[in-house]
């Protein structure tokens, strides 16, 4: 048996950041274009835009921005605010993660000892 989880960040405005929301930050960060990362991760433009509107203003900095075109085009970006949430959002699951884990190892062999 395992223990799973799912967590999530909230602020008094809702749901800052998710399994969701982070996956759509790594499609950006990956693809630099909101429209390019929905379509990697299976998603609308218009809920990605929606998420990422949502992120943005319940977040206490940018996590988000474009930049407007020019020779190359515009695009979309993850400021280094946006960075630093997904790194210590990241490192808090994968420490969640890992508790579960030995979690689940005492809970097997406690169970298995009855």
């Amino acid at each position: 048996m395992t223990f799973k989880n799912r967590i999530w960040l909230e602020t008094d405005s809702g749901i800052l950041l998710g399994r969701g929301r982070l996956k759509l930050l790594l499609a950006i960060k990956e693809h630099g274009s909101i429209n390019k990362a929905a379509k990697s991760i299976d998603m609308s433009y218009k809920k990605a835009w929606k998420l990422i509107d949502q992120l943005n203003k319940n977040a206490s900095g940018a996590v988000v921005e474009k930049s407007t075109g020019g020779k190359g085009g515009g695009g979309t970006f993850i400021t280094p605010f946006g960075l630093l949430l997904i790194q210590h959002f990241e490192a808090v699951n994968k420490r969640c993660t890992q508790f579960l884990h030995e979690q689940s190892l005492e809970f097997n062999k406690a169970i298995m000892n009855k």
